[in-house]
């Protein structure tokens, strides 16, 4: 197996000749401004044959970018409660998975897991096996009381996906709490030592920071070195945009 870490949270998980995609964008939302590193098309990463989404949130959704280039009846996983945004897009083969079930794509059995949203919205986690190694992708989580839970049911885990860059945000409609909506970079090694990972790989961070509607927590590689150094056996694998790691 291994793991190509798409732009933003994005990731593209090959086993066996055959791949997913977790949370691929390509079409930015302007409510964060420009971008700060390129999102080139999916093609520039290879096919896929399933597309899962954490949350339908449009930073983590791109369902026209899904329909361009996998076609408007490839396989999209969602969290059930969120099958309705999806209604108005191209695709026509979106389903909604509860927590704890399982789907099967390829070689891959993949299991929806918890995660808790920062605003409230519907989340989950996914787990990806293929039967010789597990890997997490957590979506945009903040921290959590599940993750002994998911350590018990699913690890341990060759490599977590996890966001890191605890963000603060100043949204219409919402008062400001001035508190992060994702792992801090400590809370992410925290968890990927409680989850029992081989690696962590850093995912949410880089693309969006754009003050006072979204700001990113400063510092992100040296406070993970910095945390990851006083914990016992985790592994940080910072990958830019179209890296791989090989499990």
């Amino acid at each position: 197996m291994n793991i190509r870490k798409l732009p933003w949270a994005g990731a593209r998980i090959e086993s066996g000749g055959e791949a997913i995609a977790i949370d691929p964008l390509v079409h930015f939302p302007e409510k964060f401004g420009r971008p700060h590193e390129p999102l080139p098309p999916l093609s520039a990463f290879g096919t896929v044959r399933a597309v899962f989404v954490t949350h339908h949130h449009d930073d983590h959704f791109d369902p026209r970018a899904i329909a361009a280039f996998c076609g408007a009846d490839v396989p999209v996983y969602m969290p059930a409660e969120s099958v309705g945004h999806a209604a108005a897009t191209p695709l026509a083969n979106v389903r909604g998975v509860a927590i704890g079930e399982t789907v099967e794509a390829g070689p891959f059995r993949v299991t929806a897991s918890w995660s808790v949203d920062g605003v409230g919205d519907p989340q989950v986690s996914w787990v990806v096996t293929d039967g010789k190694r597990t890997v997490l992708h957590a979506g945009d989580t903040l921290w959590h009381g599940y993750w002994w839970k998911m350590a018990r049911a699913h690890g341990p885990f060759d490599a977590v996906l996890l966001p890191v860059n605890g963000a603060v945000v100043e949204l219409p409609g919402l008062a400001p709490s001035g508190q992060p909506i994702s792992l801090t970079p400590e809370q992410a090694v925290a968890a990927a030592r409680v989850l029992n990972a081989a690696r962590l790989v850093p995912i949410h961070w880089r693309t969006i920071h754009h003050p006072p509607v979204y700001r990113e927590t400063p510092d992100i590689p040296g406070r993970l070195a910095a945390a990851a150094a006083e914990a016992e056996g985790v592994r940080v694998n910072m990958l830019n945009s179209g890296e791989v790691v090989e499990l």
